[in-house]
Parts: C-alpha cells; structure tokens; sequence
C-alpha cells in the first residue's frame, strides 16, 4: 500500500500529527496479505527500443577501441578496468544510452534471443551451461570482444576459436 500526503509548503504538519500518520501507514501495510499469498510477482522488464543499425556498429568500434584495457573483477570504466559484464555495460551506456543489467546472469534476459545465423555487430554474446558465466559483445566477421577473467586485458576474439567453439552460445539483441 502506497500513502501519499498531500502537504502544502507552507506548513507542515506538526511532529505529533506527522508520527500518527506514519503509524496509521505502517499498520495499513501490516494489514496487508502476505506476498506469497498474492500470487508471483510480474518480473520487472524494461522495454529499450531496438537499436539502429547505427548504433549496432558504434558499440562495436567503441568496443574494439577498448581492446588492451586490464581486466579487473567488478571493474566498469576504462580507468579502473573491467570485467566482462561491466564492459558490456559500459560500452552500451556510453554509446546507445541503455543501462543493461550488471551481471552476466542477469543479462540472458536482456534484450531479445537472435539464432546464431542472424548475429550482427553490437550483439551480446553469452556463454555457459544452464545459466551463463561469461558475456562479450559481437563486433562482426565471427570475433568478440570481451574481458576474459584471464590474460589480463580486454580482447578480441574468435567464436570459431578452440575454447570457444566448444562453449554453449546464446546470442541477444538489445
């Protein structure tokens, strides 16, 4: 339950007032049935319109240009480094405004799913079994860049490689 006061700038309530008011909503909420009682909760989405194909290849190049930045676990600015989830979001917010999720988990439900026969640049690519644990961003000609947790910097490389051809792949489209 939501209360909402209406108050005037002018005069504010006086402390007794204002402390039976919070009480009178706080016991509203106690009686409240219990969440679990209300059924699931609607997952929280937010809708990004689909980006142009012009944003698509500035993620890309802004992305390449990051090759060489140290990794850093939790990093997420060129100055600090990055890991591979803070890449991503870095990249994405500083090029087509959009806030993804901050973890690779969280980023499977990011955008829409895209068969691998359909990838373009600025694609995000995920890896993993059942849930993924590692993200990168599409830059075009089978490569990717992202911030492996080893070998120290961002890269680029191949999904046609020999570790990462044998990785399960998901592809989404933000």
């Amino acid at each position: 339950m939501r209360l909402v006061l209406p108050l005037r700038i002018a005069t504010l309530p006086s402390a007794p007032l204002l402390a039976a008011l919070l009480c009178g909503a706080l016991l509203a909420g106690c009686a409240s049935p219990p969440t679990g009682s209300r059924g699931p909760a609607a997952p929280r989405t937010t809708y990004y319109p689909p980006l142009t194909p012009s944003q698509s290849d500035d993620i890309a190049i802004h992305a390449l240009g990051l090759v060489g930045t140290p990794y850093r676990y939790g990093g997420n600015t060129p100055d600090s480094g990055f890991d591979c989830s803070g890449l991503i979001g870095y990249v994405y917010r500083s090029r087509a405004g959009l806030a993804p999720p901050r973890t690779v988990a969280q980023l499977s439900g990011f955008g829409e799913p895209v068969g691998i026969d359909e990838i373009r640049t600025g694609d995000l690519v995920l890896f993993g079994r059942g849930r993924p644990t590692h993200a990168g961003i599409y830059v075009g000609e089978g490569r990717f860049v992202h911030a492996p947790s080893t070998g120290g910097t961002v890269r680029l490389d191949q999904l046609a490689g020999v570790y990462w051809s044998k990785q399960p792949l998901e592809v989404r489209r933000p």
